[in-house]
């Protein structure tokens, strides 16, 4: 039995710095490592998979030189992420691209596009259409990094830059994530803290809310500012902006706390935004003058025209697609919508789960069982399950040893649902053989490298999660005294950061956070919830949805494997200033506004 060691060299400060090193090594390859191109061009940042594959070296040598953590152990740790991943990420983004890519060899992207740019001509409003609204409802209904692609790809689309495309979809998803893939985060925070589900998503949804409206401002000032704008194009749009958010917080406020809504959280209020803001830019209120992409502004400064010009050319721009049309090319959405919602339904899932519950086998791989049913099998990882074992103060005095299963959840998975909708796609977009071969290999060809690197990073967050690494850095949070709620907010993003995945934080640190609110006399409600809430923040800075990000945007392999830490810089003082938003917020409930703390039910 391995026992975690949280202080393997007999001092708090030391053990906490060596625990970062393979995190700090990741991030400086990442971002920083200065090296020359063959054309002699210095960059910084290494190519990803290099990246991940150094840190994932350093955190072996840490994991069994200080902590002691068995070979065999860290092996199968290592082993049960990537595995872990391949299911629960990677599956759901190769379904995802795939289906994007039909849509554009069927042709029938550049309706989607037309039928978008109908709403507003504006780039402003596009950004929060797509990356904040449309994105809020593919979070809500896949998650794991979907959002990100598949916004991503429909603004690179509309002709935004690969670079500032994923930047901006990275900022974006933040506030849904909480309730991403039918509130998984939500359902997992509930089962590791053993505190009420429905309480902890009302709690999310009383923090959460006041971010939703910042966004859409976040997201106008950053692309604006990334186009050369001024301030004064900023905040030209501050109607649209704000209508867009109110109306997503609202529902985000409305659906969190109510029992039948609450892990629909994200699909309801994304899908009110959009039909709230399309309406007002409709019928009330749209921007006096369009801006416009700089590379747009530059044509039309070559061929003699004003941007006032090109507004009154627009206002004449007649939409050519039939209604028929339109609700055609946006069928592979609609489908994805009501795919993921169907493979997120809990009575759905079980029935999946046991459709070929009668078809059974036992057997061994490795030396450990492996078995189950035809449609969920199970492997216990050897030499890892229940062979580790959590220790006070992260978890409670002689606490049950550590589960390491991978559980081939094929059927019920949520990537089978984005491929089922993939299948049905193409099917309605009726693409010929030639066309199914082109999305195929172009889908492969796309997510090669991403693949790799997903696979890497998630085998470094389970070897950090079974090492106790992870505990170790979470620990470090817990000498803050009062000021706890604000760094509570900081250790569920230090848990995305890790995992890449708001749901892995909250099962990673959601026993902690309510233990230190127990110590430290805090509501222990705000504190558990403000690990997922925090979490968020990390989401756009995690190397697996920067990674996705790249793939759906960039179409030059070499461009997209140097992507990642331009894009790593870029965006991550804007997660740590929006973690401390939700620290401060987290604060202010804790001791100025007590009273915003839902009470859970007796049980």
């Amino acid at each position: 039995m391995y026992q975690q060691n949280y202080d393997p060299l007999g001092n708090a400060f030391f053990s906490t710095v060596v625990a970062a090193i393979p995190i700090l090594v990741l991030l400086y390859f990442i971002a920083l490592h200065a090296h020359r191109d063959q054309n002699g061009v210095r960059h910084l940042g290494i190519s990803a998979p290099y990246a991940a594959f150094f840190g994932v070296i350093a955190a072996f040598l840490i994991t069994c030189g200080v902590f002691q953590m068995p070979v065999a152990a860290a092996v199968s740790a290592f082993a049960l992420g990537s595995l872990s991943g391949f299911l629960g990420i990677i599956w759901i983004v190769l379904a995802a691209m795939f289906l994007y890519t039909m849509s554009v060899v069927s042709g029938k992207f550049e309706i989607v596009k037309e039928s978008i740019v109908h709403i507003s001509f504006d780039r402003r409003l596009q950004c929060v259409l797509i990356a904040f609204s449309f994105g809020a409802i593919i979070e809500g209904t896949s998650g794991f990094g979907t959002p990100v692609a598949i916004a991503g790809a429909v603004m690179v689309g509309l002709g935004f830059k690969p670079f500032q495309s994923a930047v901006l979809n990275l900022l974006a998803n933040t506030a849904p994530v909480a309730w991403g893939a039918i509130g998984t985060p939500i359902v997992a925070l509930a089962a590791t803290s053993g505190l009420d589900q429905l309480t902890l998503s009302t709690m999310a949804g009383r923090q959460l809310p006041f971010v939703s409206i910042i966004v859409p401002f976040w997201l106008v000032a950053t692309f604006v500012k990334m186009e050369g704008g001024t301030w004064k194009e900023v905040f030209e749009v501050w109607p649209a902006a704000l209508c867009a958010g109110v109306t997503f917080a609202l529902m985000q406020f409305f659906a969190s706390g109510t029992n039948e809504l609450h892990l629909m959280t994200d699909v309801v209020s994304g899908v009110f935004s959009v039909i709230c803001t399309a309406l007002f830019l409709r019928f009330v209120w749209h921007p006096k003058t369009r801006f416009l992409l700089k590379s747009e502004r530059e044509a039309l400064a070559k061929a003699g025209k004003s941007a006032a010009t090109a507004t009154a050319d627009v206002s004449e721009w007649k939409y050519k697609y039939s209604v028929k049309e339109t609700v055609h090319a946006w069928l592979p959405w609609v489908i994805l919508i009501l795919c993921c919602a169907l493979w997120g339904w809990p009575d759905f899932k079980k029935y999946m789960n046991t459709l070929f519950s009668g078809v059974t086998f036992s057997t061994t791989l490795f030396g450990s069982t492996f078995g189950g049913t035809l449609s969920l099998p199970v492997w216990d990882m050897p030499s890892l399950h229940n062979l580790v074992q959590r220790m006070p103060p992260v978890a409670a005095p002689n606490a049950k040893a550590e589960a390491a299963r991978f559980t081939i959840n094929w059927l019920s998975a949520a990537g089978t649902g984005v491929f089922v909708a993939a299948l049905l796609s193409g099917l309605v977009l009726r693409l010929n053989a030639a066309q199914w071969q082109d999305a195929f290999m172009r889908t492969l060809q796309r997510m090669k490298v991403p693949v790799l690197v997903i696979a890497q990073v998630l085998g470094l967050g389970f070897l950090t999660r079974y090492s106790g690494t992870d505990a170790v850095l979470g620990l470090a949070f817990t000498g803050a005294g009062p000021l706890y709620p604000f760094f509570a907010a900081y250790l569920g993003w230090l848990g995305v950061f890790l995992t890449g995945s708001d749901t892995a934080s909250n099962a990673l640190f959601g026993s902690l956070q309510r233990i230190t609110a127990q110590q430290l006399h805090l509501n222990e409600i705000l504190i558990v919830a403000t690990n997922s809430t925090g979490g968020v923040m990390g989401k756009m800075i995690d190397a697996q949805s920067i990674m996705v990000a790249g793939a759906a945007c960039y179409d030059d392999p070499k461009e997209r494997a140097r992507s990642l830490g331009p894009i790593f810089r870029t965006v991550f003082w804007h997660s740590v200033a929006g973690a401390a938003v939700i620290g401060v917020i987290a604060l202010l409930q804790a001791y100025v506004f007590p009273g915003v703390i839902p009470i859970p039910p007796v049980k």
